[in-house]
């Protein structure tokens, strides 16, 4: 077992865009090996980092080369842990149990790869809860952007009735019956110990992660004097179309570098 953060091995990963070069990464997290894809801008230059933390859970919502590429073209280097336990990685997926340590130590790795200290996080989904534990667990993050993030675990049971099955496996039970199991999961009554800015983006027409989760963030986030900023979308859902897409990515990777 080495050290959380060693690089254990790097393979070269058929990038969708050639100014994009693509890696995939095997580090340790934990006594664990996982894997991640790093995306880096073939053009050298200084570019600060984004940690990409996916949604979903095992191969649902997996990391797309195209979708980190996408951000390395913003002039970003990019890692996106897949999380323990998927693509051949060691571990169980815990669905932001002692997996978030992945995302924790994903920041590590990341910054092996920079030249500036400065480090993003971006959530999607599932992904947004992971964003938030690992800024509540560690202080050189710059900045979260959490689109249509789940931010509360229980709700997410309470709302997807298709995913509680799923939920009683992973997490041993339900809000009910193991309670301390979902407790521990909740970074809402943490937000305290987040000391970056944060970017909350959610449609209110989301029937994957209700708008309620950016709700209760913000609230969270409101009374503990935090600093925030939120784009809401009356129309759209929890997948953007193409088009509002691109434009979204663009507008929150210019928040970053202001931040």
């Amino acid at each position: 077992m080495k050290e959380d953060a060693t690089i254990e091995q790097k393979r070269c990963y058929p990038s969708p865009n050639p100014q994009v070069k693509l890696t995939e990464i095997i580090y340790w997290s934990c006594g664990f090996r996982v894997k991640g894809l790093l995306a880096e801008p073939v053009k050298e230059g200084t570019y600060e980092g984004i940690l990409y933390l996916r949604g979903g859970i095992q191969s649902i919502g997996m990391v797309r080369p195209a979708r980190i590429a996408q951000f390395a073209a913003q002039g970003f280097i990019v890692f996106a842990p897949y999380y323990r336990g998927n693509r051949g990685g060691e571990g169980r997926d815990e669905f932001a149990g002692e997996d978030r340590y992945d995302a924790v130590n994903g920041v590590d790795v990341l910054k092996q790869f920079l030249s500036v200290d400065r480090i993003h996080l971006f959530a999607f989904s599932r992904g947004g809860i992971m964003a938030l534990w690992t800024a509540i667990l560690r202080n050189d993050v710059t900045s979260v952007v959490t689109w249509s993030g789940v931010s509360d675990v229980i709700l997410t049971y309470e709302e997807r009735n298709d995913m509680r099955r799923m939920m009683k496996r992973v997490i041993g039970g339900n809000p009910n019956n193991a309670s301390v199991a979902y407790e521990n999961r909740q970074p809402l009554p943490c937000i305290n110990d987040i000391t970056c800015s944060l970017l909350i983006i959610h449609g209110e027409k989301d029937r994957n992660v209700g708008i309620e989760h950016a709700f209760r963030l913000e609230k969270a986030l409101e009374k503990e004097k935090k600093v925030f900023e939120t784009m809401y979308f009356k129309e759209l859902t929890h997948f953007f179309e193409a088009k509002i897409n691109s434009q979204i990515v663009h507008n929150l990777t210019t928040w970053m570098k202001q931040q």
